[in-house]
């Protein structure tokens, strides 16, 4: 009787063209993974690394609770108008009479404009829309219309709601193309063979199936906003207490600073765009469901 050999088990090899995930992955692990984990663990603790809750009963103080309220309300304005005007945008090209050649360079503006933010956004507008900006001395020389005088200021509540318009409009712009081109022609014509309206339509047929679509749009941008820093400190400085502002002034460093109420309040914020984001993950699956 002959020995057999025993079988050799072929081992598993990882394909090489997982290694071009490896530099995405490192880039998440560091600047996404990393920084999270310092914020939640800091939110947790004291200056001395001892376990606290102080930290997160400190952000229901009035000042803070109030800056979290105007936060959620600028996001809220600025994700509704912006959900409203890009839809109907985003509509008139997909499927409007506008010409195809509009669309190319639309998408091509949206994607640049969705990205643009910051320093550059916030400096923009106010050449623009400042005290001293080129449309608010136009119209005081010209038409004698002061809009300071009006109430408006580009460093309030709408100043900066319409600053965060700019790369809210080409967001939506750029994510309820897809789910507008989703809808079937054929739905249309069994509506009007069947004696419905243009708006009857939209309104029992077009609205219900894209509105998971707009309602998790209208999340994810609630989130964009909710999360914007740089433009907010660099348009508004000190004189709009929104979340960004109030966390940055607890972790620039200065003695009347307190960096662990910092990360709670980043923790916070971390809560809010994520149940944000889960909810848009969420109603996406569930749009896409009915256009495919």
């Amino acid at each position: 009787m002959t020995d057999t050999p025993p079988p050799v088990t072929a081992r598993r090899r990882l394909p090489l063209t997982w290694l071009g995930l490896l530099p995405f992955g490192l880039f998440i692990a560091l600047f996404l993974i990393a920084p999270t984990m310092k914020i939640v663990i800091g939110a947790f603790q004291t200056p001395a690394g001892g376990f606290t809750l102080d930290n997160i009963r400190g952000l229901f103080t009035t000042s803070i609770l109030n800056s979290y309220w105007i936060s959620i309300k600028i996001s809220f304005a600025s994700s509704a108008i912006g959900c409203l005007i890009g839809f109907l945008m985003a509509a008139a090209v997909v499927l409007g009479g506008l010409p195809k050649v509009i669309r190319s360079p639309l998408m091509t503006f949206s994607g640049v404009a969705s990205n643009f933010a910051g320093v550059p956004l916030a400096f923009a507008f106010l050449a623009t829309l400042g005290p001293l900006g080129l449309v608010t001395v136009f119209l005081r020389t010209e038409f004698g219309i002061n809009l300071r005088a009006m109430g408006f200021n580009i460093l309030s509540f709408w100043g900066l709601t319409i600053t965060y318009l700019f790369f809210q409009i080409p967001l939506m712009i750029l994510i309820i193309t897809p789910a507008l081109e989703g809808l079937r022609r054929d739905w249309r014509e069994a509506a009007e063979c069947l004696g419905a309206s243009a708006v009857q339509y939209w309104r029992m047929v077009a609205l219900p199936i894209l509105f998971p679509a707009i309602l998790g749009t209208f999340a994810l941008l609630f989130a964009n906003a909710f999360g914007a820093v740089a433009t907010a400190i660099a348009l508004t400085g000190s004189s709009l207490n929104i979340v960004p502002i109030m966390l940055f002034a607890q972790i620039r460093g200065d003695v009347l600073g307190n960096p662990h109420l910092g990360y709670a309040m980043a923790f916070g914020m971390i809560v809010v765009t994520g149940v944000a984001n889960v909810v848009y993950i969420w109603l996406r699956v569930r749009s896409e469901r009915w256009l495919k």
